[in-house]
């Protein structure tokens, strides 16, 4: 074999690890799918394109992003979290209350939220692993002790289905700056969550990319015995999944409460399935073991770009769960054909 040869091999060679590392990309078929969806509303709504229109877009984004990434993170580590919504409206009920009734400052209820909420991030975990029950049971059972907290501890506190407004105590413009403030950029406002969100998916995808921890959660996720049997803590590495869900809920929580410095005890109900819709988009499996925090981001992205699109696109707003419903199937879909034709190409 001649040079010229040899190089053309090497060409092919490179070229064929080239396809197969992108095909291998869990959220190559998200990405697919939020340019689809770009397109598709960028010519049937004028003011899409417009630099406001995009900081709404990315709010929305945020608000489902900023959890979606704990969530992915979770079911690549193999199982769910149906509190997940519910314990967002309790982190801010917590801070609320708990800042109210003791008359202190609004960050010593926020410190206290984030101890509750790890806790009970911590309780799943701890109770998934002890009783090796499905974690749709754990967490549904959870889901309704909070439910049935947050309104029970709000009227009997409060006397009402919503706190007391917090906006004159002490703490509340730095607590408001960090969680619910807008930033100015070209003349444009956007909401502080888009930095919370952008970091956490760094930190996320540095975990499952360049840690230890990482090749723990993409282990207990593809086979939690085998995991286990070559070394891999099962159970810390599953209590900490959650706790990860928990830090999510106290970012998101604290956003919800000092953006409207009341919060109303029924919220969050349902925003659990949206939060795992936004990681099935963006290329988690089900079944564990594969996906990452890029692909849940543009899923959140894809679900941003769709609710605020039909209002933009002067649609029905009724339309939207018809077309999340269908994305979803969509999407997983095209993952599941991206899959096969990765394996193919091996």
């Amino acid at each position: 074999m001649n040079a010229t040869q040899v190089k053309a091999a090497d060409e092919r060679v490179l070229h064929t690890s080239a396809l197969r590392k992108l095909l291998s990309r869990p959220e190559l078929g998200s990405v697919v799918g939020a340019i689809a969806v770009f397109v598709f509303f960028a010519f049937l709504a004028d003011s899409f394109l417009r630099a406001t229109s995009l900081s709404t877009v990315l709010y929305a984004a945020s608000t489902i992003g900023i959890m979606a990434v704990p969530v992915a993170l979770l079911m690549i580590g193999g199982e769910f979290d149906l509190s997940a919504g519910v314990m967002v409206t309790s982190s801010a009920l917590v801070s609320s209350m708990f800042s109210y009734q003791m008359t202190a400052n609004v960050w010593v209820g926020v410190g206290v939220s984030l101890l509750v909420t790890l806790a009970i991030g911590a309780f799943n975990g701890f109770m998934l692993t002890r009783t090796k029950l499905p974690s749709f049971i754990i967490t549904l059972g959870t889901f309704l002790m909070l439910t049935g907290l947050n309104l029970g501890f709000t009227k009997l506190i409060d006397g009402t289905v919503s706190t007391k407004s917090i906006a004159d105590m002490e703490g509340f413009p730095s607590a408001h700056d960090v969680f619910a403030s807008t930033i100015t950029v070209g003349g444009v406002g956007f909401k502080v969550t888009i930095l919370w969100w952008f970091a956490l998916v760094a930190v996320a995808s540095w975990i499952l990319l360049r840690t230890r921890a990482g090749n723990w959660i993409f282990a207990v996720g593809g086979n939690k015995d085998a995991a286990r049997a070559v070394g891999v803590p099962v159970t810390r590495t599953k209590i900490g999944l959650y706790m990860g869900v928990g830090l999510g809920a106290w970012i998101s929580g604290q956003h919800l409460l000092f953006s409207y410095d009341v919060v109303q005890s029924g919220e969050g109900v349902g925003n659990e399935l949206i939060y795992i819709i936004a990681a099935v988009i963006g290329g988690c499996l089900i079944t564990g073991g594969y996906g990452s925090a890029v692909g849940s981001a543009v899923g959140a992205f894809i679900f941003g770009m769709t609710s605020k699109g039909i209002v933009f696109a002067e649609w029905n707003p009724d339309w939207f769960k018809f077309f999340l419903g269908a994305m979803l199937l969509l999407a997983t879909l095209l993952n599941a054909w991206v899959r096969k034709r990765a394996e193919a190409t091996k």
